[in-house]
């Protein structure tokens, strides 16, 4: 029974709410309802031990929270506005307001993507070893250098405009820039 139930939800035969309401009408589970989640308990208990007894897991459980809260902090950071809140009443407006702050937030993804790249290949490129366990922490996440108040200019950098990416300044130049 159970995996039916499991095969049916994957494939969208049947919706949870309705095997809920089979399951546990009335807010009181049914006896096959008990049985599911005293497996569902099991599950979650083997899953405990294990996370408990592997170092490896463990840490890989604590990077993705760490990714999670990072994107969180940058969505909080972009939707400053109306102290974070959806302020439309309607669900449509919702979903515009929560579908423009999912493409702000890809973008800013992908505008450190290819940068981190371009600046570890002109690091490799100068001839400085660059190891690939340091690449693998890079957050495309990272934000202090994004300018969210103030005043924007959407004129493309003749650079930009040819094709090629902005010019990155290396902390030598930033100092001396200012």
């Amino acid at each position: 029974m159970n995996g039916h139930v499991a095969g049916s939800l994957h494939s969208g035969t049947i919706k949870a709410s309705e095997v809920l309401r089979v399951l546990a009408p009335g807010g009181k589970p049914t006896p096959t309802g008990k049985a599911i989640m005293e497996i569902g308990r099991l599950d979650r208990s083997a899953y405990l031990s294990t996370y408990f007894a592997d170092e490896l897991l463990r840490r890989r459980v604590n990077t993705q929270l760490n990714r999670q809260e990072s994107r969180h902090n940058l969505a909080r950071k972009i939707f400053h506005g109306q102290k974070g809140e959806l302020r439309q009443s309607y669900r449509e407006g919702q979903e515009d307001q929560l579908g423009a702050l999912g493409l702000i937030l890809n973008i800013v993804v992908l505008w450190n993507t290819v940068y981190f790249q371009q600046i570890i290949d002109e690091m490799r490129a100068e001839g400085i070893h660059v190891r690939d366990e340091d690449i693998a922490r890079l957050s495309p996440l990272k934000f202090a250098h994004i300018n969210f108040h103030g005043r924007y200019s959407f004129a493309l950098p003749a650079e930009v405009a040819g094709g090629q990416l902005r010019s990155t300044r290396k902390p030598a130049e930033a100092t001396a820039l200012g």
